[in-house]
Order: C-alpha cells, then sequence, then structure tokens
C-alpha cells in the first residue's frame, strides 16, 4: 500500500462535473488500497474574482485582509470534493491550511511554511479517510490566516508529502507532462519520461509554468518525487526526481524555457571606477524590483556600460530610478527595451559535454538572429534576443539539439 499526496489545480476542479470527476479518481484510489491526501486549489477563476472585489472596495488592499478573503476559494473546493466524497461512500475529512497547522512566518501575500504538524492527517489516514486539505494557505505563529502566494497549492502539496514521506506527490494540471519546450510552439515537443530537480528548477525559473519555482525547491530539499500529470486524460506523466550519476547516456539539452516577460536597461558611459555597479542596482535594489541578467562592458576611456535585464512590468519605474541616478553619476545616457525575450537551453548533461554553446549559437546566426545578452551555468544557457524572433528561436534550437527525437543523445 503507498500514501500519495495529490494536488488538483483550479482547472481540474474548476465546475462540480469537474469536482465529481476528481472524485471518482480518488475513490478508484482508495479501492486499489492506496492511502491519499489531497490538495485543491480554488475553482478557476475564484482567486481572481476574490481579487478583483477587494480592488473595488480599496486601492491598495490592506495584506493581511487580503489573506482572509482569498483563501476562501480553496475552502469551497475542499467542502464540495469532500461532500462527492462521501456521497461515493468514500469516508473523507476536509481541513483549511489552519487546522492541519501548516505553520508560516508572517509575510501576509507571500508567507513561507515553517513547520506542519501532521498528527491529524495521520489520524485519519489510519483510520481510512481521504484528507482533503485547502493548499496555498496556512497560520502564522499568532493565529493570523496567511497565503503562500500564487501558485502556493504546490508547495502545500509538497510540504505535505514532505511531512508525510509519502511514496510520491503528484500535481494534476492542465497538460499532461513537462515537455521540452511548449507545444503551442513546437508541433514536435516531446513530453519527458523524467526530469531532474536541477533541470525542472531552471525551466521553472527561466519560463516554463508549469510548477511554482518554490514547490521545486521544496521536493529537491527534501527528497520528495514529484509526477505531473493531466486531470484530463490518463497516462504516467513526468516524473521529477534526482541525478542519477551514473546514467552515462543522459540527454545533453533536456528542454527549452523561453520567457517574454523581459525588458532590458543600459546606462551608457558610466564612470568605470570600483562600486559603479554596486551604485547603480541599490536603487532598484531598494524599490524591491528583481534583476535578472548583468553585463558590464570592457571599459574604455574610464567610462563603461552597464546592462541588466528585469521584469517587464518593473521596466517604468527602473527607468524613471535610473535617469534620476543618472544626473547624480555623469552618464552619457539611460537606454531602455521593452522588445526582448529570453530564450534559454537547460540540461545537466551540459556539465560534461563540450561545444553546446557554439551549438546555440551557430543555429541561431544561422537564422539572423542577433544575441544581446548571454548568461551561463552549469546546466543552462540563457540569451537575450529581439521579441519577434522568440518563437523562431525556440522552433530552431529544439530542432539544433534533437528533442523531437524519441530518444536524445550526445553524438559520439
Amino acid at each position: 500500500m503507498a500514501l500519495y499526496v495529490k494536488k488538483f489545480g483550479g482547472t481540474s476542479v474548476g465546475s462540480v462535473d469537474r469536482i465529481e470527476a476528481v472524485a471518482d479518481q480518488l475513490q478508484a484510489a482508495r479501492e486499489s488500497g492506496d492511502d491519499v491526501v489531497v490538495v485543491v486549489s480554488a475553482m478557476s477563476g475564484e482567486t481572481n474574482r476574490l481579487i478583483d472585489l477587494a480592488n473595488q472596495v480599496m486601492d491598495d488592499p490592506d495584506p493581511r485582509e487580503m489573506d482572509v478573503l482569498v483563501s476562501t476559494g480553496e475552502q469551497v473546493t475542499i467542502a464540495l470534493l469532500s461532500m462527492a466524497l462521501l456521497k461515493r461512500g468514500v469516508d473523507a475529512r476536509s481541513y483549511t491550511g489552519g487546522q492541519v497547522r501548516i505553520t508560516t512566518d508572517s509575510s501576509h501575500t507571500k508567507a513561507r511554511i515553517q513547520d506542519i504538524d501532521e498528527h491529524n492527517m495521520r489520524g485519519d489516514l489510519d483510520a481510512g479517510r481521504v484528507v482533503v486539505v485547502a493548499g496555498f494557505q496556512g497560520m502564522d505563529e499568532e493565529g493570523h490566516i496567511t497565503t503562500l502566494g500564487r501558485g502556493g497549492s504546490d508547495t502545500t502539496a509538497v510540504a505535505l508529502a514532505a511531512a508525510l514521506k509519502a511514496d510520491e506527490c503528484h500535481i494534476y494540471t492542465d497538460v499532461d507532462g513537462v515537455y521540452t519546450t511548449d507545444p503551442r510552439i513546437v508541433d514536435g515537443a516531446r513530453r519527458l519520461e523524467t526530469i531532474t530537480f536541477e533541470e525542472m528548477l531552471e525551466m521553472a525559473s527561466l519560463g516554463s509554468k508549469v510548477l511554482q519555482i518554490r514547490s521545486v525547491e521544496f521536493a529537491g530539499k527534501y527528497n520528495v518525487p514529484v509526477r505531473v500529470l493531466s486531470s484530463f486524460r490518463e497516462g504516467p506523466g513526468t516524473l521529477i526526481t534526482f541525478d542519477d550519476e551514473d546514467d552515462m547516456e543522459k540527454p545533453v539539452v533536456s528542454g527549452i524555457a523561453f520567457n517574454r516577460d523581459e525588458a532590458k536597461l543600459t546606462v551608457v558611459g558610466v564612470a568605470d571606477v570600483p562600486g559603479c555597479a554596486s551604485r547603480i542596482l541599490k536603487p532598484v535594489s531598494d524599490a524591491g524590483i528583481e534583476v535578472d541578467m548583468i553585463v558590464q562592458n570592457v571599459g574604455s576611456d574610464n567610462r563603461t556600460d552597464f546592462t541588466f535585464t528585469v521584469h517587464r512590468n518593473d521596466y517604468r519605474q527602473s527607468l524613471e530610478l535610473l535617469e534620476n541616478l543618472g544626473r547624480d553619476l555623469d552618464v552619457q545616457a539611460v537606454q531602455g527595451d521593452e522588445h526582448i525575450a529570453k530564450v534559454s537551453i537547460v540540461g545537466v548533461g551540459m556539465r560534461s559535454h563540450a561545444g553546446v554553446a557554439s551549438r546555440m549559437f551557430d543555429a541561431l546566426s544561422a537564422e539572423g538572429i542577433n544575441i544581446q545578452m548571454i548568461s551561463t551555468s552549469e546546466i543552462k544557457i540563457s540569451v537575450v534576443i529581439n521579441e519577434k524572433y522568440l518563437e523562431l528561436a525556440v522552433r530552431t534550437l529544439h530542432s539544433a539539439f534533437g528533442l523531437e527525437e524519441a530518444e536524445i543523445r550526445e553524438e559520439s
């Protein structure tokens, strides 16, 4: 008998019919002898509806009260799903995050899990019940309701799987696994049987939206095998697991990630002296703006150009900060570009194979795609390009690294 934590997202429980279908699936799991803990999101569109209500009442809603409000979406789902299970003769019990005793810090709307008391859940499992838990939420030490941020139900599921030492954590979505890239852009995109935590973490951070990045971090930290599955059709999905150092036939590149939500800023002709990078980035950091890629040119005539990227939503604020700063630093110009995109290749096999970067750059060059910035790590290479070439770049790299083939192996 195995213990599984199963998480169903908003589209998976988006209607009463969908909730009934999930209940059928859980009934079958119990009849096969498995113990099941279920984590659910709010019904599709419900969280946005609640946020819209708050914005109608208050321009800048209080974070504590926002958590009280948006956490009610999941409470509706857990009650309805438990009712559907009870109707089928499956003993079930629902819990909010606070009732399960998911303890978090007090950072409202973006809390982090500190501890989980699994005592009640274990008692229910021993009694043969299906435990239905509201995702995305917890409670701080003072008893205030907190939420974990967008996509937080994934993190809830992985955290519960870690606390209960579950055999696997199943994340049900509207796709049937993790693909080599977005199938909407590349017809030949292929579902991966397995992917390592390292690769999935890079894919999530670089734009892949299959899983929330914090849930992948949590799974890697606590060694929780995670399987991404479809709520709408059966299949093995994709298992996110540990890197097998003995596997000498790893694919060099496992996937292509991309992000359209990037913007680039350049400070032209800043004084090339120690501390210039810090002086440029400090006001940006103080404003709570995250910086991604950074490039500083080799200086000439005691001046240099300094370029970095931010999320496109932060572009206007960042540009204004730099223009104000530029007057104090005596720079020649501040330039910006909102029409860029980031494309990345990811694969643990890149550690042991040379020539991956040159193959990437050659493929893009052959299509006339100019590279504006480059960033690398052990298992990924990212480039910034003009946004209009994004889809062409993804298709080109997908083909160049043979990702559409049934088996991807490095050439001998």
